[in-house]
């Protein structure tokens, strides 16, 4: 019972760090509004100590308004795709710990889906937030190239499926012995 016992641990870290996930992409969608929105409008009410939002991300990164907008546009595409995943993470690791145990087939299959979302929903926030990047950036002329990495996202999916064929077993077995 120990290592169920430690497999909860990890079941309860999983859940919080799915909520900070969460969390966070819900502050990335936010900043990206008001990025857009202080770039677009100017917006000098957005001062403090005499440093406006829009000086400080035109310094930093010396691109456009146009060019920024187009950044940040994708980057709410990819932080809502993120929140999505985040929650059903979140829900995944609530189940588990309310069933007490990972290896049920309900658990299983929820982990099966989990995999899946994990590999496909950042692929396709990724195409999406390409497409809007290039249409917003047709009209900046110094909009940088359009990166992201998402190996690790399949490489999560991948494992969270192979886990659930590994808990999908064991409740058969449990099931068996019954």
């Amino acid at each position: 019972m120990e290592t169920l016992k430690s497999i909860q641990t990890v079941n309860k870290i999983g859940k919080i760090l799915s909520k900070i996930a969460f969390i966070f992409s819900i502050i990335g969608i936010c900043g990206c509004i008001v990025g857009i929105l202080s770039i677009t409008f100017g917006a000098e009410t957005l001062k403090i100590g005499g440093v406006t939002l829009h000086g400080i991300l035109q310094k930093e990164t010396d691109l456009t308004g146009k060019a920024l907008c187009a950044s940040m546009a994708a980057g709410i595409i990819l932080c809502a795709g993120e929140a999505v995943l985040s929650k059903f993470a979140e829900h995944y690791y609530k189940r588990t710990l309310l069933d007490g145990t990972p290896f049920c087939l309900d658990g299983a299959k929820e982990l099966c889906r989990l995999g899946i979302l994990a590999i496909c929903v950042p692929i396709g926030t990724q195409i999406i937030a390409k497409i809007v990047y290039a249409v917003l950036a047709q009209s900046a002329q110094d909009t940088a190239p359009f990166a992201f990495d998402n190996s690790a996202s399949v490489a999560l999916g991948v494992m969270f499926i192979l886990m659930s064929l590994i808990c999908r077993y064991g409740a058969e077995l449990g099931r068996q012995e019954q």
